[in-house]
């Protein structure tokens, strides 16, 4: 096994994931579907445009450039802190994720301000990515920020999946869940989507501003209650959750539009793979040790030389104190149970650059990875210190913020 026949696997890795990262480019990809149906002006009214999550720069700065000429208008941009930018002609915040902090309460204060005082003659333009559910917390009556951080906090430790969260935050939300759309009422709101969601549902990217919610307040408890965490709850949460359900208003005037995926990034990372490649699977999801598994098996089942793509979004488990991300441990559980006979690498990465409270995107593991960690992999992984073990082994995919998110990619190679 030579070391450049791994290198030449890692640098093909590296470049795969790269092509899927610019698939995911936001701004060609609103592009595409506003030269296709462009905006339609307006008679005496302005246009409202709202962009809110990982991709919210990038979308808005192309959005201004659409609107017929000299028409009326307001922008605001609501984005985390490292993908933060100037926008001409929009006024930017910049808030936490994935915990939400007082700079996201501001924003959600200025949105809602926007939206309430939109007449029937203006038209609401919603530019929706991946984070923009932490991004914008919006407390109902009764539930503070500190509240909401707190649940996102005991959710995330408790493995839940995204649209899970999203379930839960959309009952403590006044913009979420639809409440974006109902609080535009009378103006129509024209919704473009960029999906961080396997299966791109509508309601779960960004727990759903524009969409209906994607479970009931009964069926939320149920759900908390099935997974030993309602009692975790803050107390105010438990009493709203409890409380009766919130009426949807069936009368929203809203059209969406997808404009991104995870599955549209996976066929380009098999577009430039030089390899035999296919897409194993485009949900990839539950547990990030049944993730490994999965993974395992496939390159197991594989002759190679071949490209193995998968995509979705897993979850950990927190059970020591360690730092690291869902794409960090799953490499790091391939790098440690992985044995195929032939040079090999695997890459986990998160689309946003970003896999947890870490600067890394997730990991690029080989065969060498886990003697060059040396022999405390194993208690690494146990208190769930992935990123320290990958550190350890100059292992880190480390991409820096790409201003888009439509969840993770992995990408196993054979030699």
């Amino acid at each position: 096994m030579s070391d450049a026949a791994i290198q030449t696997l890692r640098t093909t890795a590296r470049d795969m994931f790269d092509a899927a990262v610019k698939a995911a480019d936001p701004a060609p990809a609103l592009r595409h579907h506003l030269l296709a149906d462009p905006l339609p002006p307006l008679s005496g009214g302005r246009y409202i445009l709202i962009a809110v999550g990982k991709a919210a720069s990038a979308m808005m700065a192309e959005a201004l450039i659409h609107l017929p000429t000299g028409a009326d208008h307001v922008a605001l941009v609501v984005t985390n802190y490292e993908n933060a930018r100037s926008v001409p002609g929009a006024m930017v915040i910049a808030a936490g994720h994935p915990v939400p902090d007082m700079n996201g309460e501001k924003a959600g204060r200025a949105v809602i301000d926007l939206l309430e005082n939109a007449s029937a003659s203006d038209r609401v333009i919603a530019l929706i990515s991946g984070g923009g559910s932490a991004l914008l917390p919006a407390p109902i009556e009764g539930v503070s920020l500190k509240d909401k951080a707190e649940v996102s906090r005991i959710l995330l430790g408790a493995g839940f999946d995204i649209t899970e969260m999203n379930a839960v935050r959309q009952q403590l939300s006044r913009l979420k869940g639809g409440g974006f759309s109902r609080l535009a009422m009378p103006a129509p709101v024209s919704a473009y989507i960029l999906s961080d969601v396997i299966g791109d549902d509508l309601r779960a990217i960004a727990s759903g501003p524009t969409a209906a919610p994607i479970l009931s307040r009964s069926d939320v408890v149920e759900l908390l209650q099935a997974r030993g965490v309602f009692n975790e709850m803050p107390v105010a949460v438990q009493a709203v959750l409890k409380a009766p359900e919130i009426p949807v208003n069936a009368a929203i005037t809203t059209t969406n539009t997808l404009i991104a995926s995870n599955r549209k990034s996976l066929d380009a990372a098999l577009a430039v793979s030089p390899l035999p490649a296919r897409i194993v699977s485009d949900h990839l999801v539950g547990d990030v040790a049944d993730a490994a598994q999965s993974i395992i098996e496939a390159a197991q089942a594989s002759g190679g030389p071949d490209a193995l793509i998968f995509g979705g979004e897993t979850t950990v488990r927190l059970t020591g104190s360690g730092t690291g991300g869902r794409n960090q441990e799953l490499a790091l559980r391939v790098a440690m149970s992985a044995h195929p006979p032939s040079p090999w690498v695997f890459l986990s990465g998160g689309t946003d650059g970003r896999d947890g409270p870490t600067q890394a995107a997730g990991g690029l593991v080989d065969s060498g990875t886990a003697a060059r960690i040396g022999p405390q992999a194993a208690a690494l992984l146990a208190n769930n210190d992935s990123n320290a073990a990958l550190a350890k082994a100059g292992d880190l995919l480390v991409t820096g913020a790409t201003g888009t998110n439509v969840a993770d990619v992995q990408i196993f190679l054979r030699g």
